[in-house]
């Protein structure tokens, strides 16, 4: 039972990572902070994977960039931990493990719970990677900016798309989750089974 239930969550998370790696590339070039649709599929993962894996996803897209494959929205690498949008990747991992919690924790979640998930998992996003930004560009990167400037570029600029994609996730997420939690139902039944016989 357990082999089984470990590949299924396997694949899962190395679809979503994938996943997050192509909505890297479907971008809308903006000053600073480039505005993509990862975010769709790090509010997907939290949402039907659950905290845990849908966080593993988000470590696993984030690993695979720090060694060196292209997947972020401007290469990879190890040095991309100096780059000012690297913070919104540390939310994403925060965010995907946040909504997965909250999501776990309703016996049988509507679409009010992913809709309060994916917003406090954009919180918590934000709450990470605007910090993040100003520290980057003010430290290490000496590009002198005001809280205010990093707060229209790095919140302003992209805040109602994000808003609107948190909305249009949960509502997706709704529709898929039964879907995914029977594939993960039949398993374990298929399992039970060959274990009865």
């Amino acid at each position: 039972m357990g082999k089984r239930h470990q590949t299924l969550a396997l694949v899962m998370i190395a679809m979503f990572a994938a996943l997050t790696a192509i909505g890297a590339f479907v971008k809308i070039p903006l000053p600073v902070v480039p505005f993509t649709l990862q975010i769709v599929f790090v509010f997907l993962a939290g949402c039907l994977l659950g905290s845990r894996n849908g966080f593993y996803s988000q470590l696993v897209y984030i690993g695979v960039g720090l060694v060196g494959l292209p997947v972020f929205t401007q290469g990879g690498g190890i040095t991309y931990v100096l780059q000012p949008t690297f913070g919104y990747l540390i939310g994403f991992a925060l965010a995907a493990f946040v909504i997965g919690f909250i999501i776990e924790r309703i016996e049988t979640p509507t679409k009010k719970h992913f809709i309060a998930a994916t917003i406090f998992g954009l919180v918590i996003i934000y709450a990470v990677a605007v910090p993040y930004l100003y520290v980057a560009l003010n430290f290490w990167l000496d590009m002198k900016s005001s809280w205010s400037h990093v707060f229209v570029v790095g919140f302003l600029s992209s805040i109602v798309a994000d808003f609107c994609l948190a909305i249009t996730s949960a509502l997706l997420a709704e529709r898929l989750y039964k879907v995914f939690q029977s594939a993960r139902n039949e398993k374990f039944s298929h399992v039970e089974g060959e274990n009865v016989i």
